[in-house]
């Protein structure tokens, strides 16, 4: 999880995976016509990917053409939002329960009030 973190930490890095989100299958050259650094630093940062499972490389030629891999963000996403979203459903649903009770209650002495007035104009 550090490794996808800190892939994710640089801005090169989360271009890459948005130009090879895109363009499935492209290949290196692809993706460093969108760079002004050099074919080596576009390439270190693609071995970052890699190292961190993001970019998955298969060898065709001379060509190395690239996937992006979800599975390593998706593990990330489920850890914290399925810890955090049943905390959260719990909390909006007895939020909800409060808002009605008080709804509830201002009916009544509506009610309450409305039956005094018309039990004086009797």
């Amino acid at each position: 999880m550090d490794a996808v973190f800190q892939a994710l930490a640089h801005q090169a890095r989360r271009g890459i995976l948005d130009i090879v989100k895109d363009d499935p299958g492209c290949t290196v050259g692809d993706v460093c016509a969108h760079f002004t650094m050099s074919r080596i630093g576009v390439i270190k940062h693609i071995r970052v990917l890699e190292d961190a499972g993001l970019l998955l490389s298969e060898k065709q030629g001379r060509e190395r053409r690239l996937q992006f891999n979800v599975a390593p963000i998706q593990i990330i996403h489920d850890r914290w939002s399925d810890e955090y979203s049943g905390f959260w459903a719990g909390a909006l649903a007895d939020l909800k329960y409060r808002v009605e009770m008080q709804e509830r209650k201002k009916k009544r002495v509506r009610a309450s009030r409305n039956a005094g007035k018309t039990g004086k104009n009797a």
